[in-house]
């Protein structure tokens, strides 16, 4: 019972990001999926727009080639976009989870890359600060190496949002710190709602840019 509940609440906090982002792209025909892992929510769309992947990890392209998740990928240093696509390429650019897994001037850079490749929109979701991560599944570029806020964010022309609900709640890779699972499971999916428009106090920053 309680393992069903997770999966309900865990599932709930999904679709609301994964509105978030059709939300973002439903005008868009293209769009550049910058360190797009082994599981994008982007394959969760059902939005009909091609989607092109590119990561470093090539375990993690080939296991998002094997789901389907994309209609096209390229195994790059994503830092290297700006070399690898002409300027205006996609409509939009995504990087979900990727900007604090760099050095804070090596994101920066390459999101004016992002910006520089977008025709109309760049997407950012990134922990609200530093969330310490190390290796995952044997992927070196799994590891933490900057925190973001909302100030930052803003002061580079994004608007932002809160995702994940209330920061407090969560820890470690995102997941519930307190115990019963169930209370803290059902304020965190509520609050996904509360604090949208309330970025400092959520988990996760999600950040758009119209170009």
């Amino acid at each position: 019972m309680i393992y069903k509940m997770k999966s309900l609440f865990i599932k709930i906090g999904r679709r609301f990001l994964y509105r978030t982002i059709e939300k973002n792209l439903v005008d868009c025909k293209s769009v550049l999926d910058v360190g797009c892992g082994s599981n994008s929510p982007l394959g969760k769309m059902k939005l009909s727009l091609h989607k092109e992947g590119v990561d470093i990890f090539e375990p993690a392209i080939l296991e998002s080639k094997n789901k389907g998740l994309h209609n096209k990928y390229r195994i790059i240093d994503i830092l290297d976009i700006g070399k690898a696509y002409s300027k205006k390429s996609f409509d939009a650019v995504v990087a979900l989870e990727v900007v604090e897994h760099f050095k804070k001037q090596e994101a920066i850079e390459l999101i004016k890359k992002m910006e520089s490749i977008a025709k109309k929109r760049i997407l950012i979701s990134t922990p609200n600060g530093f969330l310490a991560q190390e290796t995952i599944k044997n992927n070196p570029y799994e590891v933490h190496q900057s925190g973001w806020c909302e100030n930052e964010l803003k002061d580079m022309g994004y608007k932002c949002y809160g995702i994940r609900g209330f920061k407090f709640i969560r820890g470690k890779k995102g997941r519930i710190k307190y115990k019963p699972w169930f209370f803290w499971g059902v304020l965190a999916a509520i609050s996904e709602l509360l604090v949208f428009f309330y970025p400092k106090m959520s988990f996760g920053i999600f950040a758009v840019k119209d170009l």
